[in-house]
């Protein structure tokens, strides 16, 4: 099934890019790399044609800019209040709005179906690609290739998402060179990777396909169900503030993205919380700085979640801030609406 479906679609793109096509592939991409070898013969004996997979592979571009971009991700050079300015702009808030009213009952929906607040679904979507503006630019092959091959810190994860993405192009019937995505790999409104996409792609329009890079209902439900899959507890907060009652031990903060002890022996380490909280409530401690000073939250189970999306503490603070402002002004301008008519 793999081999009519694939051969069909290479043999569209030859004769469509003709004899620049041809030259590209001649030219070397990489089918004849040496970490190549072995993973074509793998997929061989998952019963892909062989020489289709080097086709696709010879077809596949090394991209320098994508090996100095995964070098210095912005989680990891910037600071809280750097990293916040990024994406809690008015326009950006102003765009999740727009997005939340256009799409209201897919998001509620969604929130119905999965239990994961319409703000939070929103505020991915914000994070990931300015809700469909900017869903990346390199062909997808290009990067997992050039990530799989090319950069050994991460070789395996990245070969590993080559695969998935090879059974992808069999699954939903998609040419091999026409999917775009980050410099990693990830796709659509929402960035799936491939083998998000595979586990937690949902066809939530039900008109017979899981298209996350053109159907704005179908990444909706995508990226819920991707929450509920990671265990988003419905009605639990996100995180909460700090109080302490003395100086914190310098290894208890930034330790973990996972919660580990409760606000109990948090309390028992001189460390709490306003009071509402269930004792029992895992949190980790958090030292995020703006501009030389430095706020101390605790993460809680939900905060955990969204790290599943991106390992990444300033990441998830940015999705949860957005998702209370994109919510606070959207619900004002109801409340002027509202207002307006009564009046």
């Amino acid at each position: 099934m793999f081999r009519t479906k694939i051969s069909g679609i290479l043999t569209g793109v030859v004769l469509c890019t003709g004899l620049l096509w041809g030259a590209q592939v001649a030219a070397g991409g990489y089918g004849d790399h040496p970490a190549a070898e072995q993973f074509i013969a793998d997929m061989a004996k998952e019963g892909f044609d062989e020489g289709e997979v080097r086709t696709i592979l010879d077809a596949a571009e090394r991209q320098e800019s994508i090996l100095k971009a995964i070098s210095r991700p912005a989680e990891k050079r910037l600071n809280w209040g750097e990293y916040r300015n990024i994406f809690l702009r008015d326009k950006r808030i102003d765009q999740g709005v727009a997005f939340w009213n256009e799409y209201h009952d897919a998001l509620l929906r969604a929130e119905q179906t999965y239990g994961v607040p319409a703000q939070i679904i929103v505020a991915i979507i914000g994070v990931e690609t300015r809700y469909g503006r900017n869903m990346g630019s390199y062909r997808v092959v290009d990067a997992l290739s050039t990530l799989g091959f090319d950069y050994p810190p991460r070789g395996k994860f990245f070969q590993g998402q080559l695969k998935e993405y090879l059974y992808l192009l069999r699954e939903e019937s998609v040419d091999p060179f026409s999917l775009k995505g980050s410099y990693a790999g990830a796709m659509g409104f929402g960035q799936f990777i491939p083998s998000s996409f595979r586990s937690f792609a949902v066809d939530f329009d039900g008109d017979g396909r899981k298209d996350i890079w053109s159907n704005p209902v179908d990444a909706i439900g995508s990226v819920a169900n991707y929450f509920r899959a990671h265990g988003w507890k419905t009605g639990e907060p996100v995180r909460s503030n700090v109080v302490m009652d003395q100086l914190a031990d310098e290894a208890w903060i930034n330790a973990d993205l996972k919660p580990k002890l409760t606000l109990a022996q948090w309390s028992e380490r001189g460390i709490r919380t306003h009071k509402g909280l269930p004792a029992e409530s895992n949190a980790t401690l958090m030292r995020l700085e703006t501009e030389g000073e430095f706020q101390h939250w605790f993460g809680l189970h939900n905060f955990y979640v969204i790290t599943r999306y991106n390992h990444s503490r300033l990441y998830a603070m940015a999705v949860y801030e957005l998702s209370q402002a994109v919510a606070e002004k959207r619900q004002q301008a109801l409340a002027e609406k509202t207002t307006g008519v009564a009046g």
